[in-house]
């Protein structure tokens, strides 16, 4: 196996591992198998397709699509910061979220428990209708 990465190549599958894309190899395979990775702009069908340096993967995950171009093949699965050596992250930025006006009944995480005065209006609002009773 350490020849492919010495010629420059090296399985998709591993690469998404070393890079920390996914959690496990397992996962890499599964995810590279699934039709949700292309290689530069063509689908990649099964985990053992080879990647060099230079190419450009295009990953579509649950929430977000990454646009990676690998800079390193890898040797091992390290730490993050190293991880984060192997690639050049090329995705587009996210989508701006819409900005709602806050109600009382929804209070921001770490804001502690609500004082007697945010009771009184989370209890107002939902009196007005707002839980549609």
């Amino acid at each position: 196996m350490a020849g492919t990465a010495e010629q420059g190549r090296l399985r998709i599958d591993k690469w998404l591992w070393y890079a920390r894309v996914t959690k496990s190899r397992s996962l890499a395979q599964k995810l590279a198998a699934s039709g949700h990775v292309r290689l530069n702009k063509e689908r990649v069908t099964g985990a053992a397709q080879q990647v060099r340096i230079g190419d450009v993967l295009t990953i579509a995950l649950e929430r977000r699509v990454l646009v990676l171009r690998i800079l390193a093949l890898g040797n091992r699965r390290g730490p993050a910061p190293e991880a984060r050596l192997l690639y050049e992250d090329l995705s587009p930025p996210p989508a701006p979220r819409a900005e709602t006006p806050p109600s009382p009944a929804v209070r921001e995480a770490g804001a502690g428990r609500p004082t007697k005065r945010d009771r009184r209006q989370i209890e107002r609002f939902f009196d007005e209708g707002g839980s549609g009773n």
